[in-house]
């Protein structure tokens, strides 16, 4: 993990990763896919990193969280597009103005995509290390459903989440969120999170949401009953599977070995060409 070249190439909370590191980041990234698409009847999509405002208004994250955005104003145009804060903003929004099948209902999607925040408000908080960065690599998951299936879907939501870490063996917890502790698009809402034992505490790696309606309102994403009659306004939801920098920190801290070198967990092997172990070059 290379900072100093990061802020360099950059700014501060930029993270430059070399040869294991990168190769460790990208072999998790392909495992959390392959095990989503293969084992939970995910699809995978691939999405744009820019998008419009109209797009982040259906998620929520306009204009609430604008200050939060990184955003460009084409020149020419005056059009502002936004660097996707989270891959579910597109993912989301693919179906906006559209009346579904409900007998095609749930759909579930996940995407691998870098993340922009601009972390403004967050100063002197995780300042060093990959926690907290401007840029962050997630593979995510979003379903769309019907309001009668949203509360089982977000379970299975969670569930497909903490299999990830099963598989890496990596020790972790679920927490609900309290009232309080919930956006204001969130019906419902778990965090899992892994134990970092650099830190000497569990951290966030996965933030499991139903919304009910709000984003099939905000989107205007509905259904139309099987038994005929007008459409319905859709549930959302939405969750990392998981995120794949933090991630990378977890398998290093809890699978290094007392002479420094890293351990690989034995899932991702295959990712990694059968290499077994991170060695320092």
């Amino acid at each position: 993990m290379d900072f100093e070249r990061a802020a360099k190439l950059a700014k501060s909370r930029f993270t430059v990763l070399w040869a294991g590191a990168a190769r460790l980041s990208r072999a998790l990234a392909q495992f959390m896919l392959d095990l989503h698409t293969r084992e939970h009847g995910y699809t995978e999509v691939w999405v744009p990193h820019l998008v419009n405002g109209d797009t982040m208004l259906g998620t929520g994250q306009l204009p609430k969280f604008e200050e939060q955005l990184f955003k460009t104003v084409e020149a020419d145009e005056g059009r502002t597009l936004y660097l996707i804060p989270t891959s579910e903003v597109p993912l989301t929004a693919l179906h906006s103005g559209e009346v579904l099948p409900e007998a095609t209902l749930p759909r579930r999607y996940t995407a691998y995509t870098p993340n922009y925040r601009r972390e403004a408000g967050t100063y002197g908080k995780d300042v060093k290390g990959m926690i907290r960065q401007h840029q962050f690599d997630k593979v995510e998951m979003v379903k769309i459903v019907t309001p009668a299936q949203a509360l089982a879907e977000l379970e299975s939501l969670v569930a497909n989440a903490e299999t990830v870490l099963q598989r890496l063996e990596l020790p972790y917890r679920v927490v609900e969120r309290c009232v309080g502790d919930l956006g204001f698009s969130t019906a419902k809402g778990y965090d899992i999170e892994v134990w970092l034992p650099g830190q000497g505490k569990y951290r966030e790696i996965s933030s499991c949401s139903s919304y009910d309606t709000f984003g099939g309102r905000r989107a205007d994403i509905r259904y139309r009953p099987t038994g005929g009659g007008r459409p319905e306004f859709c549930a959302t939801l939405n969750g990392s599977g998981v995120a794949v920098g933090r991630s990378v920190v977890a398998v290093l801290e809890n699978y290094q070995e007392g002479d420094g070198t890293v351990t690989i967990p034995t899932e991702l092997r295959p990712y990694m060409g059968g290499l077994t172990r991170l060695t320092r070059p």
